[in-house]
Parts: structure tokens; sequence; C-alpha cells
């Protein structure tokens, strides 16, 4: 496909799956709109890459469908200079867009293969400001904490306070929680009396494995 075939079907991903859904973020909309979300596709999947669905990127994993990303993002509240840490790099596109959005990013991956080829690809789009850090996504990056917003792309079994207290005072954690196949994406907000938790959509995510997520070989 021709850049302006990827360009047309970017801007009809933004109408159609976006603003027709509810993202009334216009400042993620225009980022949606930019980040060529075919760049972080092998060559042979990058027809799909407007498809209104996740993708297979290998080891297990996926990029998340366009509207879960877009409703992350708005939900984290994601402002320039912020410092953000998103949790389960993939692909590498979600950490783009809130690049994208002016936010200091930072990334975590557990599969060092796809740590390289989405540290790759940030930096071919762009946004090669990204840091991508190799570990366990459940126990977050506490030599760069305290974080503004901490996004995860895959479900946890509980609200993950390992991740919660590497936010700030009034930091929000944009996770999915639930068993395997019943999720809700929720929204945590560290406050002085805990948690104040805001519950969004029904989603569906691949499993947050890890020490304070689900273990390999079931649930912990």
């Amino acid at each position: 496909m021709l850049e302006s075939d990827f360009a047309s079907e970017r801007r009809a991903m933004v109408a159609g799956q976006l603003r027709d859904r509810g993202i009334d973020d216009e400042r993620v909309l225009a980022a949606m709109g930019r980040v060529p979300r075919e760049a972080f596709l092998d060559e042979g999947d990058r027809p799909r890459a407007y498809e209104d669905a996740p993708i297979a990127i290998g080891f297990g994993q996926t990029m998340s469908q366009p509207f879960m990303v877009a409703l992350i993002a708005q939900a984290a509240d994601v402002r320039p200079g912020r410092k953000i840490l998103d949790v389960g790099t993939g692909s590498g596109y979600a950490a783009a867009v809130l690049a994208d959005l002016g936010a200091e990013v930072h990334s975590i991956e557990r599969i060092p293969e796809l740590a390289e080829r989405a540290t790759d690809r940030l930096g071919a789009a762009g946004y090669a400001g990204v840091r991508v850090h190799v570990g366990d996504g459940s126990l977050g990056v506490p030599e760069a904490a305290p974080f503004d917003a901490i996004t995860v792309a895959a479900a946890a079994p509980r609200l993950p306070l390992t991740l919660y207290e590497q936010l700030v005072l009034g930091g929000r954690l944009v996770v999915p929680i639930g068993r395997r196949h019943t999720q809700r994406l929720e929204i945590a907000i560290r406050s002085p009396e805990g948690p104040a938790v805001l519950h969004s959509v029904p989603c569906r995510f691949v499993p947050l494995v890890g020490e304070r997520g689900y273990r390999r070989s079931g649930r912990r």
C-alpha cells in the first residue's frame, strides 16, 4: 500500500472507530491521526493496520485495537511534559501515541525480542525518546518513578499495588482488571486515602504475566 493509502485509512479510523465511539479528547484524536500504526507491524501485516481489531505480533502478544489505545490514552489524561509508564510495550505503537502527546515515556516489555523490535521501530518512526526497559511489567520501573500516569496493556487479576505506589499523588493507573476472559478497564487515582477507582468499559487483553500479575501456568 502507498503512504497516501495508509494516511486515508488513518483518517477513516479516527472518524469511524474513535470519534464516533466517544473518544472526545481532541489531542488524543490528533495523535492517533499522526502516528503511523503500520510502521509498528511486519510488512505482511501492514495492510491490516487500521482494522477495528487487535493484531497478533508474535510471542502470544497483540497490538491493541485502535479504540482501546485511544481510550487508555484519554483515560490517562496525558499532558506535555508528564512522565508516563507504558506497561507491555509490545509493538511500541501505544508508547508512540503517548510520546506524540508530549509525554516523557518509559515503556517496559518482558520479552526481549519484542522490546528490541519496538525500540527499532520507535526510532524509525521518530519516537527515539521513548525509553524501553526489559523486565517484569507487573513490578513497574521503580528507578524511574514516580510517574504521572501508568498505562497497562495487559490484564491483571487485581489492582497492581506495586504499580499504583509508583504514581505521584493524583496520578492515574489505567489497567484492565479481571479474569483472563472477562475484564474491565479501570482507572485508579492515587490519593492519601488510597485508590479512588473509576470503572470503565468491558475489555479483553492478554494476561499481565509477572510476579504481581498472572503466573505463566495459571492465576496467582
